[in-house]
């Protein structure tokens, strides 16, 4: 197997990010999004995002897009302004080969770039052993689980907290 193109998204990219999204939202457990959105508002969450800052990134391999990576506003109050909330969805033909791993990497990598001091991941389902796993081998720490807090396809769902510091993290305060 080749390795996969970690490459900054391009709206062109969106159909098929569209596709992965939908999929994860009508068969999974790792979005507690209930009605898939359309490419029109995949769009908008997009350029939200890349107007405010924040980095997104894809994975192609062998011509296909595999997977996606995005990185977010924790929370919208100002204090927040320092952390941010990771996402990654993957094509299911693609799980289990190392892509999430690396979008999670290069994801880092460009948070701390940008000056952001900590990553916050919300993992959809206790049970999602993937990407608990893919978090804590990116040196994310269990920080609590809020137990039974969503319901979807007629089962509770909890939702596990990861964190991991950023560059500096809490060791220095920024200049901004």
């Amino acid at each position: 197997m080749s390795a996969p193109e970690i490459r900054p998204t391009l709206e062109a990219d969106l159909p098929a990010i569209t596709a992965i999204y939908q999929q994860a939202v009508r068969e999974g457990t790792a979005t507690f999004e209930l009605e898939p959105p359309d490419l029109a508002e995949m769009t908008r969450r997009y350029r939200a995002l890349i107007d405010g800052g924040y980095p997104y990134f894809v994975a192609i391999l062998d011509g296909r897009l595999a997977g996606y990576a995005y990185a977010g506003a924790y929370r919208p109050r100002p204090a927040y302004r320092f952390t941010v909330e990771n996402s990654i969805y993957l094509d299911p033909g693609f799980h289990r080969r190392g892509i999430g791993g690396l979008l999670l990497e290069r994801l880092i990598t460009e948070c701390e770039a940008r000056g952001f001091r900590q990553m916050i991941a919300v993992i959809g389902d206790s049970t999602n052993a993937g990407s608990i796993g893919v978090h804590t081998k990116g040196g994310f720490k269990m920080i609590g689980t809020h137990p039974n807090v969503g319901l979807k396809f007629g089962r509770w769902l909890d939702t596990v907290m990861m964190q991991r510091d950023l560059g500096e993290g809490a060791s220095t305060v920024p200049g901004k």
